[in-house]
């Protein structure tokens, strides 16, 4: 490949609705490894919550509508290991009966990347200008890592965040309670684990919480914020291109 690669930021639904400037803290990102980035106005949700619910139908007139957007860049990345890994590991299941679309589904997955682990496979990226003060704890989402085995990735990166200092939790790689739907079919059970994970967190005297999927990140400072824990949360992505100024991530519509 020659020159820049062009690389296609995908938007994902929470992050437009919630929290815009996980979007800004990735274009620069992006750009600073040496890509020229566009947000494409076309593009639509993944399809994940009617591919999670058997609503294939649906997930499929969205898939082919992310496809038809994203096919002529030379990557698609997203701040997203669950939709990253709906487009990577979903989106040729959903088309296999279908010749055509599931070429097409295929070569999609093969360029598609969450932003963490396409800067660091990718794009080689050792390090980021970058200073937050604040001790940091992380927490690893189960799409990212299992779906997309994005572990170190992130931990390279924050580890070169001037004036941070990382301290894992017990448990890290244990699920908050999201889950997409899992939430809201079984709040109680849900409850429980987003407390064992704030627990946790809060034995390392962390004073702040990062990750890479906003879902999970909205639920734990959610909980946070209801019981009075005072954590701030935020997407890995805005610790690294320095634009975690705010409270954080609250969880609520207004945030």
């Amino acid at each position: 490949m020659q020159g820049k690669p062009r690389v296609g930021l995908f938007a994902t639904c929470l992050m437009n609705l919630f929290r815009p400037n996980i979007g800004f803290a990735s274009v620069k990102l992006l750009e600073d490894a040496g890509c020229l980035v566009e947000v494409p106005s076309r593009q639509t949700c993944c399809g994940q919550p009617g591919y999670n619910s058997g609503d294939f139908d649906a997930a499929r007139a969205l898939a082919r509508q992310v496809i038809e957007t994203f096919e002529h860049y030379d990557y698609i990345v997203g701040p997203s290991g669950s939709c990253m890994a709906t487009i990577r590991h979903d989106y040729p299941q959903l088309f296999k009966d279908e010749p055509a679309w599931y070429e097409r589904a295929c070569a999609m997955a093969a360029k598609s990347y969450e932003i963490l682990s396409f800067l660091v496979d990718v794009m080689k990226v050792e390090g980021v200008d970058a200073h937050y003060a604040g001790t940091v704890t992380y927490h690893d989402s189960c799409s990212g890592l299992r779906g997309l085995g994005i572990k170190g990735q992130p931990r390279k990166l924050l580890r070169s965040v001037e004036g941070l200092h990382l301290v894992e939790m017990e448990e890290t790689e244990v699920c908050c309670g999201f889950g997409g739907t899992f939430a809201a079919k079984y709040p109680e059970i849900s409850g429980r684990m987003v407390d064992d994970k704030l627990g946790n967190a809060g034995r390392t005297e962390a004073d702040t919480l990062v990750g890479g999927d906003l879902g999970c990140l909205m639920n734990i400072a959610g909980r946070a914020a209801r019981t009075g824990i005072p954590l701030r949360v935020f997407h890995t992505v805005e610790i690294l291109a320095g634009m975690a100024r705010d409270e954080g991530i609250t969880g609520r519509r207004d945030d």
